[in-house]
């Protein structure tokens, strides 16, 4: 994964806090245990601060994981890590849904909020 690859723009109205929804439905990864590919949804929210991500450079950002052997609750907490190094937003939530495997489906949510 690269996230020198991740873009950011300024955001216009900083004083205001406001939501951005940004939603993922063909996020794919690899599992590591057996090689098998995982597909889900991924789905970004935040309230930016004085910069919001830049929607091709996270298409592409996402594909990096296309081939990569990684657990659901390592990707999901990477790329909160990475968005917020890039964008440090006041608040950001990753939720990383996943399509069934053996009958189970697993849901994974990670949040940070700035200090105030």
């Amino acid at each position: 994964m690269k996230p020198e690859l991740l873009e950011t723009f300024e955001n216009q109205y900083p004083n205001r806090d406001y939501t951005i929804e940004i939603v993922n439905p063909e996020f794919t990864s690899v599992c590591p245990k057996t090689g098998l590919p995982d597909f889900g949804t991924i789905t970004l929210q935040y309230i930016p601060n004085k910069l919001c991500v830049e929607l091709k450079s996270l298409k592409y950002y996402y594909l990096e994981f296309r081939n990569a052997g990684i657990f659901y609750e390592n990707v999901t907490n990477k790329i909160l890590d990475d968005l917020v190094k890039a964008v440090k937003p006041k608040e950001m939530k990753i939720i990383s849904e996943w399509k069934a495997r053996g009958g189970i489906t697993t849901t994974v949510t990670a949040s940070y909020e700035a200090e105030k």
